[in-house]
């Protein structure tokens, strides 16, 4: 269900509101570019500041922009098990095609409590659900036993988004899992190497500007050409790592966007916009790779 590149797309502001007209050009860039799939809401769509209403308001207007071209799976995890099943509920309610479950950040449950929390999302909705195990932001990861039992007591769980930055942890997660239960890489420079030990794609930050080259190199694993997936990654390596190491996503992302004239670099607090050198950094990279 989910082989293939998924956007982490932005979501873009204009003066402190949600800029719906650059989120709909946003979304025909990735449909354009060839995803089969944009994660509205998540981490690099600045969920963290959006409030409740916001929050389902992007999806509506994902899902209204998409009309059923590709994949809507929204973001609608919390650190609050109730709140992420409201989200949920609500997006399923929308018209998404699956949700994307984060593990809750900040009051660091234990593999038992991360097992009910998602649990209990799980039994609340019928969608197709997709475990996000990042422990650089959420310092919990999502065991694969834990994972291992989700989707045998849960039919709807069937994938994982891993963003622990390391690749045997496919195949610590492929010993645990059951055959068919699908795993995406988190990290777009981590996507070949993932993919090498039996992912199927990746959800992807810098689809946001380079969505057929993303797609492009995805689809060539998925073809196991990995001459030409190694190829097109070292040629625009220095785009995938840089634009996850100038500062915190989706900082350097929403920068890249803005200097393309995809959308404005308004970004809400703490998150600040890149300037001075950082900004010059990501305008050089652009430079590099002829997209500005």
């Amino acid at each position: 269900m989910f082989a293939g590149t998924h956007t982490a797309i932005i979501t873009p502001f204009r003066d402190g509101k949600v800029d719906e007209e650059a989120f709909r050009q946003l979304i025909e860039k990735q449909i354009e570019g060839g995803v089969q799939g944009i994660v509205p809401v998540g981490t690099t769509g600045e969920s963290p500041t959006l409030d409740a209403d916001e929050h389902l308001e992007v999806i509506r207007m994902a899902v209204d922009a998409v009309a059923g071209r590709i994949k809507v799976i929204a973001g609608t995890g919390a650190n609050s098990t109730s709140e992420a099943i409201h989200l949920t509920e609500e997006a399923e309610a929308i018209g998404v095609d699956a949700s994307l479950q984060v593990t809750p950040y900040y009051n660091k449950p234990s593999q038992e409590g991360l097992y009910h929390h998602f649990r209990a999302v799980a039994e609340s909705t019928s969608l197709p659900i997709m475990l996000y195990s990042v422990p650089g932001r959420s310092v919990v990861e999502i065991a694969p036993e834990t994972a291992a039992r989700l989707a045998a007591d849960c039919d709807n769980v069937i994938s994982i988004k891993e963003a622990s930055g390391c690749a045997e942890r496919v195949d610590q997660l492929k010993a645990a899992l059951p055959e068919g239960f699908e795993i995406l890489s988190g990290d777009d420079p981590m996507t070949i190497e993932f993919m090498k030990r039996g992912a199927c794609g990746v959800v992807s930050v810098a689809s946001n500007i380079v969505p057929d080259k993303v797609s492009e190199l995805v689809n060539a694993m998925l073809a196991n050409d990995v001459a030409k997936a190694e190829a097109i990654q070292e040629e625009y390596f220095d785009l995938l790592s840089t634009l996850m190491s100038v500062d915190t996503n989706p900082m350097p992302i929403k920068a890249a966007a803005a200097l393309m004239g995809l959308c404005s670099n308004e970004i809400r607090l703490p998150m600040l916009q890149l300037d001075g050198e950082q900004l010059e950094q990501v305008r050089v990279l652009l430079q590099k790779y002829s997209l500005v």
